[in-house]
């Protein structure tokens, strides 16, 4: 190949490349080298990193490569020719660098007590701070050729990357009890959590983190379905309060086995409670609906704490025993004790 008098590269329509090797190795001291802003040169002999040049039009003499010049151990001067890898290196700023999970989060959401399969995607810009540390901890070990995008990075990081957004991710929701409902609101304060965990790594071969974006955070539609069942559950209690929502989901049961031929008994099989129970619950429902209880005519349940007429014995929202206990050894003691005060014997319920 000639010997070349003037090295350079005016770099690529688009802006996706990241290492340039010039193909021509044959120089002489005398040639011009000249480094276009937002690149860097590097001169590689034998397979290690010798002199670095940075923009600007640079006359190649045994002064600016003092390194080449040691390793090469030979007499320069005039037009000596010499051979060398020249690499040129793209310092400019790639924000466009984007990243994603590859599997899912797996996770109960904290609000809801419902598993989630949650992913993550984002954006995150690069730039090169090091030349030489790249070079040597990451291009060396990379296939030699003459042209590597950007996109290969993705390939080495990508573990890191997904590795520290599923932490940060799940620490979120896990720890802080943030649910995944809510989560889009916190996105700022955890893609800075995430870009402090991963700048040290990048640093490491010679890259520095310009920014660093979780920009959605979802999970699929039959995981959402889940969480909009309760809610729709959540506005009906809300609406009708405590003991007539409980009332309603119980009433719907009933309703719906006395529709079959399996009758009240159905219902209370498909209720799962007793026909005691049952019987009182349905004197609540009568009395709420058609003959309201005043205040002074009811008591609070020991276990749930509703509202029951004074004279029942079982609480027709929870089935709890509210009647008065007579220990064996004659002591009466409230509804809900579970030892005698007077011999401390177990309550048997």
């Amino acid at each position: 190949m000639a010997v070349i008098d003037v090295v350079k590269f005016d770099g690529l329509k688009n802006r996706d490349w990241m290492i340039y090797k010039h193909p021509s190795e044959e120089l002489v001291f005398g040639t011009q080298l000249i480094v276009q802003e937002g690149q860097t040169a590097i001169f590689v002999k034998g397979g290690l990193v010798a002199d670095t040049f940075y923009p600007g039009t640079h006359t190649l003499t045994s002064q600016n490569l003092p390194i080449l010049k040691s390793i090469v151990n030979m007499p320069f001067g005039g037009r000596t020719p010499f051979t060398a890898e020249i690499y040129f290196l793209n310092t400019t700023v790639r924000l466009d660098i984007n990243w994603g999970t590859t599997d899912p989060i797996q996770l109960i959401d904290p609000k809801y007590y419902v598993k989630l399969r949650i992913r993550a995607f984002g954006q995150m810009g690069l730039k090169i701070s090091d030349p030489v540390t790249l070079f040597r901890e990451l291009i060396g070990g990379m296939q030699k050729a003459d042209f590597v995008k950007f996109d290969k990075i993705k390939e080495y990081y990508r573990g890191i990357l997904v590795i520290k957004a599923k932490s940060a991710i799940a620490d979120a929701i896990i720890t802080n009890r943030i649910s995944a409902l809510e989560i889009s609101i916190k996105l700022e304060a955890l893609s800075q959590r995430v870009k402090e965990q991963i700048t040290p790594e990048f640093e490491k071969y010679g890259f520095h983190v310009a920014n660093f974006y979780i920009q959605s955070i979802n999970f699929p539609d039959e995981d959402f379905e889940k969480i909009n069942k309760i809610l729709e559950d959540k506005a009906a209690f809300e609406i009708m309060g405590d003991g007539r929502y409980s009332t309603k989901r119980s009433f719907d049961i009933y309703e719906g086995a006395a529709n079959n031929q399996s009758g009240i008994a159905g219902a209370f099989a498909a209720g799962g409670i007793g026909l005691g129970t049952a019987m009182g619950m349905g004197a609540s429902m009568n009395q709420a609906v058609g003959n309201p209880i005043h205040r002074e005519d009811t008591k609070e349940c020991v276990s749930c704490k509703a509202r029951i007429p004074i004279d029942s014995k079982f609480c027709p929202e929870c089935g709890f025993n509210n009647s008065e206990i007579v220990c064996e050894c004659g002591t009466r003691m409230e509804p809900g004790t579970k030892f005698c005060p007077e011999c401390g014997r177990k309550v048997e319920r």
